[in-house]
């Protein structure tokens, strides 16, 4: 039966281990807990706030309203000639989910390895690294529409996948709650190794021709040696996007700065690496209070103990003043601000 708590502590239900808490706090196991939950109209005026795993936010004070934790599990999958569909629960660890993917050596998602996070907020926040995002991979979600009680399904036309973006976080933000994702992955693999540290790392192992399984321990071993682990150090893993400029002021910037690491766009505009960006203002490695950048990926904020969510939202925009005053780029937080 669904239970309501009040005033729990969500210290371990985000990884930047700020100690912040919830007025009201609901789990959910299974869907009907959702029409149960929305039957009560105190919950449709409350506040709220539906997280997964917790590893993409910063609560910067405590949580007056309700807080949903999703906790659907359940993996199933169905081949249909070289075409595999997998329909998992909103609840499930996303890196569970890749593994058992690489597994059976349903392609696709291996270079995802690794990215904290549940499965229900991969679709929100249109996923992606080293050259694939969520979209590349996804056929559709199964929602909970708030305000009705009914069940929608959106297809990857229906989410309007940006970069970082879906309708989710735009013009449909806190309509909907994900309760589950299915994917259209394939027993055809179609390695990606667009970006350059994977094929260095294959060439460093002597893999001359690399199985999705080479690619998925290759991208959790760059991504280990990178960034650091929420269990040990509290984080939220990258916490800003790489900005996408215009093709002018990429050259102009490139005049003064020939070593800027950029990656061209299909449609003409350069992706800039906001780490290097961050890095060559000085911030990386850097503590400030009980907060500050990791010591080899600058792209990442760290809470050293104690930190509270406005350290580490003080600092962010510290970081962001400063590589707006050098480069003219404007950072934006990939991070969810809980405030």
């Amino acid at each position: 039966m669904l239970q309501i708590q009040e005033n729990v502590s969500l210290k371990k239900f985000n990884t930047f281990g700020i100690d912040a808490n919830a007025r009201y706090f609901a789990e959910i196991s299974h869907e009907d807990e959702l029409v149960e939950l929305f039957a009560d109209p105190q919950w449709l005026s409350t506040d709220r706030l539906v997280i997964g795993g917790g590893s993409n936010m910063l609560l910067v004070k405590d949580f007056e309203g309700l807080i949903i934790r999703m906790n659907i599990r359940g993996i199933e999958h169905r081949i249909s000639h070289d075409d595999v569909f997998v329909e998992v629960g909103a609840g499930e660890v996303w890196n569970d989910l890749v593994n058992f993917c690489v597994d059976r050596n349903y392609a696709g998602m291996e270079n995802l390895s690794l990215i904290p996070g549940s499965v229900g907020a991969s679709p929100i926040q249109n996923i992606g690294a080293y050259g694939v995002e969520l979209k590349d991979v996804f056929a559709s979600c199964r929602t909970f529409e708030i305000a009705t009680g009914a069940f929608r399904t959106f297809t990857k036309e229906d989410c309007k996948f940006g970069y970082r973006e879906s309708v989710f976080k735009t013009e449909l933000a806190g309509q909907y709650i994900i309760v589950g994702v299915k994917f259209h992955l394939s027993l055809k693999p179609n390695i990606n190794l667009k970006y350059g540290a994977i094929e260095q790392e294959l060439v460093n192992r002597g893999i001359t021709q690399p199985t999705i399984e080479d690619v998925s321990q290759v991208v959790s071993h760059i991504r280990v040696s990178k960034l650091p682990d929420p269990s040990t150090i509290g984080n939220a893993g990258s916490f800003f996007k790489n900005p996408v400029i215009g093709a002018v002021q990429f050259g102009l910037l490139q005049e003064q700065f020939p070593d800027i690491v950029n990656y061209p766009m299909p449609d003409g505009q350069i992706k800039l690496a906001a780490g290097w960006l961050i890095e060559q203002c000085g911030w990386k490695g850097k503590t400030v209070g009980n907060t500050g950048t990791w010591k080899n990926q600058a792209l990442v904020l760290v809470n050293h103990g104690g930190a509270t969510g406005e350290e580490v939202y003080s600092l962010s925009s510290q970081i962001i003043d400063s590589v707006y005053t050098k480069f003219g780029v404007t950072l934006q937080r990939e991070v969810n601000i809980i405030s």
